[in-house]
């Protein structure tokens, strides 16, 4: 996507109902979250740590400060990770994401 594009996209889901949080450290904004909170779960849409500031515990510190600060204790939390993105796997179920189903798709075109 470009970065228009990006911008758009952002900007409805910040019109809807999705809520954005900025983090700091230091004095530079090193991070957001996008997330939506419903009656019974936060649905976490979208972590984003700078990528010079990334391995430094900067998206940790922020998962625990949403959870301690933030978000009620009373709500499942969700997220969508790609399967291919081992990292990100890696780093959800590092700070206490559970597996919890596995989506499968045919892409148009794709045969067997």
């Amino acid at each position: 996507m470009t970065v228009p594009e990006l911008e758009q996209r952002m900007k409805g889901w910040l019109a809807s109902e999705y809520i954005a949080l900025l983090f700091e450290k230091d004095g530079e904004i090193v991070a957001y979250a996008l997330y939506r909170e419903q009656p019974e779960e936060i649905y976490l849409r979208q972590l984003f740590v700078l990528r010079n500031r990334r391995r430094q515990g900067i998206g940790r510190e922020t998962i625990e400060l949403l959870r301690a600060k933030v978000w009620p204790k009373n709500k499942r939390l969700t997220i969508e990770v790609l399967i291919e993105n081992t990292a990100a796997v890696a780093f959800w179920r590092a700070v206490g994401y559970k597996d919890y189903c596995l989506a499968m798709e045919i892409l148009p075109g794709k045969s067997s």
